[in-house]
């Protein structure tokens, strides 16, 4: 009876312990705790307990009542997350990550009016805050006040915030400032073996934005081979959310002479990712004659300062190997200024899909190996114009340990209004 008496002393013990030393625990440690238990076990209601055991040692700890609030939004808590939230202002209301985190949530929310003031408020301490500026153009272009989103954009661009979002929302505003686009385009190709006469491809598309995103009407032409063509396109950039939108295409050419593949399509999700990424996943088709191709392609990026670093690999399916093989390429981005203003570098393997100026060699089930590099410079002109110079080398085996060069050099020029 007494040995039983003992072991339920220490099974009390044992059971009472961990309780005992987290009240015996400092607030920064208790913090520590409860990210570790948000991020790494994906354990709110623990991580929440931690919280509230620090709110009640230190109450004016502001970053305990932040993260409170987080993790209440993170739960659709709303009302709790903007008790938690005010609670941290009250207590410091210079403190920039919970005016951020307020103001995201109301945000996210369609509470546009409550978020652009809490914005404000925190800018009055922290003016020079890329983030609270970057989240104050989001909801002007929220309440479709498209100028004052675009001064904060530009001011950004100026001041070298080099956030991702940062460029994707100024051409996104740009897009709805100047709702109409025209672009004109010429590329000029010279084979020093395997084509004995150089090709020609021209282009001219108009575009405008729209409710569903920018949708775009192209008609190219080209003379390969001795032959001319032309081949129509449409295409799209439906928005999705503010984290997704896509990318589809469609083109045809009444033509059946191999100058244009008769048929194609593509189709693609993007998507804007936390700390300065980007991804795309998409399809491409290709139809030459009786011959349909379909290629799969993956994207993702990466913005780090004034660079916006990428790879792409475009994968045929097995029984399609033989004919198209695989395209890897890998680029560099530098910017210059603007969200049109940049140096771009790249190099790959194979021929890929959306090289309008090389597509067509997929059709030649002897495209065997292809090495391949770029430069493109692109600069504003004026506020509305963009000009666009790029130069391409590739060293292709046409035909099996028979390799030649091509050299192509492009001009085009995108007017706005």
């Amino acid at each position: 009876m007494q040995c039983n008496k003992y072991l339920w002393i220490m099974l009390l013990l044992f059971l009472t312990t961990p309780a005992f030393s987290q009240t015996h625990l400092s607030s920064d440690s208790l913090f520590i705790l409860a990210r570790n238990a948000a991020f790494q076990n994906h354990d709110y209601a623990l991580a929440k307990q931690y919280l509230y055991q620090g709110i009640q040692q230190s109450p004016n700890y502001a970053d305990l009542w932040v993260f409170m609030g987080r993790i209440n939004s993170w739960e659709k808590h709303y009302d709790s997350a903007s008790y938690y939230f005010e609670n941290a202002l009250k207590i410091n209301p210079e403190y920039d990550d919970a005016s951020l985190g307020y103001a995201t949530m109301l945000y996210w929310n369609n509470a546009y009016l409550k978020a652009l003031q809490i914005c404000n408020s925190g800018l009055q301490y922290h003016p020079e805050s890329g983030s609270l500026q970057l989240l104050k153009s989001k909801i002007f272009v929220a309440l479709q006040s498209y100028d004052s989103a675009y001064a904060i954009i530009q001011q950004l661009i100026h001041q070298k915030k080099e956030m991702a979002a940062v460029r994707a929302l100024a051409g996104n505003i740009k897009s709805v400032l100047s709702k109409n686009q025209i672009d004109l385009s010429y590329d000029f190709v010279y084979f020093d073996r395997q084509f004995n006469n150089p090709w020609h491809l021209a282009s001219i598309d108009y575009g405008r934005t729209t409710s569903i995103g920018l949708v775009t009407g192209r008609l190219n032409y080209a003379n390969r081979f001795n032959e001319n063509a032309l081949q129509f396109e449409i295409e799209s950039y439906p928005h999705i959310s503010k984290i997704f939108y896509s990318f589809i295409n469609f083109g045809y050419t009444g033509n059946n002479n191999g100058v244009f593949p008769q048929w194609r399509g593509a189709f693609s999700l993007y998507a804007n990712l936390p700390k300065s990424f980007e991804a795309e996943m998409g399809l491409r088709y290709l139809q030459f004659g009786n011959n349909p191709t379909w290629l799969y392609t993956a994207y993702a990026g990466k913005y780090y300062k004034n660079w916006l670093l990428g790879a792409r690999a475009y994968i045929i399916p097995s029984n399609y190997t033989a004919k198209a093989g695989v395209s890897y390429s890998a680029m560099a981005r530098y910017y210059l200024g603007g969200a049109y203003d940049f140096i771009g570098i790249s190099a790959g393997y194979g021929i890929s899909p959306d090289d309008r100026y090389n597509a067509i060699l997929l059709d030649n089930p002897a495209n065997l190996i292809a090495y391949k590099a770029g430069l493109l410079y692109r600069k504003t002109i004026g506020k509305m114009n963009v000009l666009s110079i790029d130069a391409n080398w590739v060293n292709q085996e046409y035909l099996p340990n028979t390799k030649g060069n091509q050299y192509q050099a492009g001009v085009a020029w995108m007017f706005r209004f």
